[in-house]
């Protein structure tokens, strides 16, 4: 397949028109546009080009949860995110127990990295339970407790190691050695807490790099009390955002993309079963949560999750007045950088993966390749 004449978003987050070939599940060429010929080229002028969304935040959608028990849900997941351009994603867990974690490390483990036409589920981020009970959000409460490596690291084999971020409260007893043990292994992010600046600071001083749904479960950024926002703005490599505007005013999405810049900012859907479905009733880490147009709320008005793709929040960061290159950035080249997927996939590269969108003016997908192969 070659894709003539299109606006392809380089590595360097920028707009170049070329043609693009895919062969093999890769891409073949990226080349001057007009210079590709072949029986199967599409003239795709005035089109985007652009890699696959890279969703490294998302507990379910289309009905099912990450967590459910059974492989059917995660094949749920897959179709539908790869339906709307999502092409690659980590599974995130909820507060859980060892033994229920486990479950659903057993049941993921074999999806890891499967080619199946759909998303490919790249690894897992276990969000929770090693929280801060005082902004608990939507996590369940019974479960939460202080850091324990143990734990970690039983389940971070368990899941052939195939976590990709593990999130923490910094301030809890326990927190620094873990982190220090735990960034060895994969991504430390900040979540799901009260810490100030220092306590923050010393999270990323012990090998912390990330920030989980940022503003969203922790203190605000206070002009006195910078907290984990201000300790984030000097020293996290990559920060996460739901750009929902429900979460976030649009105004602050704006203000996350200047504070942090375009290189540092990831967005995430941070969806539950709710994406994808008509408004009702759903579930989250055994909690009931209520969805009405695109809001997802535990019955005394928590925010649990959104109920929005991440290419629906790509689009939405591009409504709010980010530049369609950063936004672009923070949905595919970022998140895969965040994970050590970079060199495999995440921008329109010569020898990638062939996770490829064609996007129309309105940035809907007009065609999906995930692996090169096109979905119908």
């Amino acid at each position: 397949m070659i894709l003539k004449n299109g606006l392809v978003f380089t590595e360097e987050a920028r707009f170049v028109q070329a043609d693009v070939e895919i062969k093999d599940g890769k891409i073949a060429k990226v080349a001057p546009a007009g210079s590709l010929e072949g029986p199967d080229a599409v003239d795709v002028t005035g089109k985007y080009v652009t890699p696959g969304f890279v969703d490294i935040h998302i507990h379910g959608s289309k009905g099912s949860d990450f967590c459910d028990a059974g492989a059917e849900h995660i094949e749920t997941m897959a179709k539908y995110l790869g339906s709307v351009g999502v092409t690659s994603f980590c599974g995130t867990t909820m507060a859980f127990d060892e033994p229920i974690l486990s479950n659903i490390f057993d049941i993921a483990k074999p999806y890891i990295n499967k080619e199946t036409g759909d998303a490919v589920l790249r690894g897992i981020n276990m969000e929770g339970p090693f929280f801060s009970k005082a902004k608990k959000g939507a996590q369940a409460e019974k479960y939460i407790v202080d850091p324990d490596i143990g734990m970690f690291n039983r389940l971070y084999d368990r899941s052939g190691k195939s976590i990709k971020l593990i999130d923490v409260a910094p301030e809890l007893p326990g927190a620094v050695p873990f982190i220090k043990e735990a960034s060895s292994k994969c991504v430390v992010s900040i979540a799901h807490t009260t810490a100030n600046y220092e306590e923050s600071k010393d999270a990323f001083d012990s090998g912390a790099t990330h920030v989980t749904h940022l503003f969203n479960a922790m203190p605000p950024l206070n002009h006195r009390d910078p907290g984990v926002v201000g300790a984030a703005s000097d020293y996290a490599k990559h920060v996460e955002m739901i750009s929902d505007g429900i979460h976030l005013n649009p105004a602050v999405v704006r203000i996350v993309f200047r504070l942090f810049g375009p290189e540092r900012v990831c967005l995430i859907s941070d969806s539950m079963r709710a994406a994808g479905m008509p408004n009702g009733v759903y579930s989250l880490g055994g909690q009931t949560v209520y969805m009405t147009d695109g809001k997802a709320t535990l019955e005394d008005g928590t925010i649990a999750g959104s109920a929005t793709c991440l290419a629906e929040c790509f689009r939405r960061a591009v409504s709010f007045g980010v530049p369609l290159e950063t936004a672009l950035r923070a949905a595919t080249i970022n998140p895969a950088q965040a994970i050590g997927l970079f060199d495999e996939l995440g921008s329109i590269t010569e020898g990638k993966r062939a996770d490829v969108l064609v996007l129309d003016d309105k940035l809907q997908p007009e065609k999906i390749f995930i692996g090169g192969v096109e979905k119908k």
